[in-house]
């Protein structure tokens, strides 16, 4: 037999099955002295970086209120009836209750980074709705997705999801559990 594919030792190494038990997979193995795997730090950045777009998205759809506004109702704010003071409040409104979800992204975002599951688990379910919403926009609605709609935000989502889902993410938010 022939020397190739064996290792420095002489031996053949082990190769990993194409399919994997489901009980292997079930728990990652407790370790309160692991280190944060690079998958959970790259995650909570990308959270974090999710959040800075939503600020950015969030004061461009700010600063051209009546663009949105027009978009929406068809025509101008004057001839749909809105007075300049429900369009405050409409923009005040939208105003805080995206103020307050991008914090309680940004709170998730650190969370993560600290080792905690439940936010983990809650942004990966927010990412999979949201990446599912775009492509259920784009299939059902022919939404473009472009770089200055959602390209950017579902392109975070979807990284997200990747670092997030992985084995030493699960295993380092799950370091503390006892079994």
């Amino acid at each position: 037999m022939s020397a190739l594919g064996r290792g420095r030792d002489g031996r053949v190494p082990e190769k990993r099955p194409a399919f994997e038990v489901p009980a292997a997979l079930d728990r990652p193995a407790a370790d309160p002295a692991m280190k944060r795997p690079i998958a959970t730090t790259a995650g909570a950045g990308l959270v974090l970086l999710r959040v800075a777009a939503g600020v950015v998205w969030t004061v461009s759809v700010a600063l051209d209120w009546d663009g949105w506004v027009r978009s929406y109702t068809g025509e101008t704010a004057d001839a749909a009836g809105l007075t300049p003071d429900v369009l405050g409040i409409g923009l005040a409104a939208f105003l805080v209750v995206c103020g307050l979800f991008l914090l309680g992204e940004a709170v998730f975002g650190l969370l993560i980074l600290g080792g905690r599951n439940f936010p983990r688990m809650v942004v990966m379910i927010f990412s999979t709705l949201s990446i599912s919403t775009a492509f259920t926009g784009w299939w059902v609605q022919g939404q473009d997705i472009r770089l200055d709609t959602t390209l950017i935000t579902l392109a975070l989502d979807i990284l997200v999801l990747l670092a997030l889902s992985s084995r030493g993410a699960a295993a380092y938010a799950h370091r503390r559990r006892r079994d």
